[in-house]
This record gives C-alpha cells, sequence and structure tokens, in this order.
C-alpha cells in the first residue's frame, strides 16, 4: 500500500514507550486498517527504536523515523509532518504512544475531516460534552480545565480543549504553514497549531473521546513545560489584542 492509497499517517513520538508500543501500533491499525503508522524515536535507551524496527519488518504499514537524542515533543511531530508531506499522504495525525488516545475513535476523527473541505483540523476532545477522563485526580482535571479555559478567553478562539494532542489534520493545511518557524518544545505546540490553523481560516473542529492516563512509563509533562505554555499563551494572547495574527 503506497501512501496515496491510505487514508492517514499517524505519527507517534516516543521516548522510553518500550512497554506501550506494541499495544498502542496493533490497536491503531486494527481500528484504522488504512492508515500508516510513522513512530519518531528519540533514542530511546529502553529499546522502543528495535521494536518498532521488528514491527516494521512484520508489516509495511509501519515505518521507523530515529532521532539522535531527546529532541522534544514539538519538533518530534514537525518531523513526522515533513516526512509525511515529502510522502503525500493525504492526512496527519498526532496521537500519543501511552494508550491515552483511545484507538477505536481513530476513524470517527478522521471522518469529521473528510465530510466536508472546509474542515482542516479534528481535535479529540476531553472538554466537550461526550468528552471525559478516566483515572486522573481532581487536581489535575482542574489543572487542565483550567489551562484550557484560561488559553480560550486569552487568545478568543472557540476551542474547549486546545492543548489536546489527539488530532487529525488535512496535509494540504500544514503544507501551508512555515514549519520552520515553530519551536514549542513541549505541549504548547498543540496551542501553537491550533492558532495556525485558525490563522489559515478552516473550521476545527471538536470530537469527543475518552481519555485515560497512562498504564505503563513515566509521565513527560514537567513544570518547565507547563510554565513554557502559559508563557508563550500569553505572548500570543497579547499579539492578538494588539492585531498581529499568528503567522500559518
Amino acid at each position: 500500500m503506497n501512501p496515496a492509497e491510505t487514508t492517514a499517517l499517524v505519527v507517534v513520538p516516543t521516548y522510553d514507550e518500550a512497554e506501550n508500543i506494541r499495544a498502542i501500533a496493533d490497536a491503531i491499525l486494527t481500528a484504522s486498517p488504512g492508515v500508516h503508522l510513522l513512530v519518531v524515536d528519540d533514542g530511546s535507551p529502553d529499546g522502543t527504536g528495535d521494536i518498532v524496527r521488528s514491527l516494521a519488518a512484520a508489516d509495511d504499514r509501519v515505518h521507523l523515523l530515529q532521532r539522535a537524542g531527546k529532541l522534544g515533543l514539538g519538533t518530534a511531530y514537525v518531523a513526522g509532518f515533513r516526512w509525511g508531506l515529502e510522502r503525500g499522504y493525504p492526512l496527519l495525525v498526532e496521537m500519543d504512544a501511552d494508550g491515552s488516545h483511545p484507538a477505536d475513535r481513530l476513524p470517527v476523527l478522521i471522518d469529521a475531516v473528510t465530510a466536508s473541505d472546509d474542515v482542516l483540523l479534528a481535535i479529540g476532545s476531553r472538554w466537550v460534552p461526550g468528552g471525559s477522563v478516566v483515572d486522573w485526580p481532581l487536581r489535575r482535571q482542574a489543572l487542565s480545565r483550567g489551562a484550557n479555559t484560561y488559553a480560550r478567553l486569552v487568545l478568543g478562539i472557540h476551542v474547549r480543549d486546545i492543548t489536546a494532542g489527539y488530532r487529525v489534520y488535512r496535509s494540504d493545511a500544514i503544507a501551508r504553514m512555515d514549519l520552520g518557524s515553530i519551536d514549542s518544545k513541549g505541549y504548547c505546540f498543540q496551542v501553537d497549531m491550533t492558532l495556525r490553523v485558525d490563522a489559515l481560516g478552516g473550521r476545527i473542529v471538536e470530537v469527543p473521546i475518552r481519555f485515560r492516563d497512562r498504564v505503563h512509563g513515566v509521565s513527560k509533562m514537567s513544570r518547565s513545560i507547563v510554565v513554557e505554555a502559559m508563557l508563550r499563551v500569553t505572548q500570543w494572547g497579547l499579539q492578538r489584542r494588539l492585531g498581529r495574527p499568528t503567522r500559518p
């Protein structure tokens, strides 16, 4: 199956996800047999890359982009997007490796983009009616809801889960962006990308998902990632109020 015949390329960044990568690869390819999977591995010392190589040898829908070291979530997605654009995939998908994003919702997200030509992005959302989270303490739920509310108010954009990392983009929207200007390395990458899609003038839709916390491995969330997101959201909000639109 070549890229032109597939529905989408699912980009999954990894760092030390050896316990999860087989299960998530199987879940993605079972839920959506027509997609391809690209794992962007940042030199995981636990052998994640070796596992993906074995999967790729057995299934031509699986691909590996091996990087030399831990370079961050945002740069991993940008590298994956470039890889997909070069090969002509019609849709590009963001998805985590830890199983928190339900693979069975991938066909629904893909349909949400392909159903209308003006939809450039579909987001798997925790905070719209029908969405939910599992195994999160109330404090973490409050932090996520608060961060999303703050971003929505400061940026003036009607997306309820702007920090969500489960997404399907039209490739032609990504192709119109200046990917070289993206330097958000943490989870504010999702906010950055949402603003860039908004600047293109297309519609953004949210699809409810049931988000489940990881079972294996360690969360990559850190204080520096949270601080980066808050500072950048505030900066972008001020720029928008001063009439300086986010560049695609």
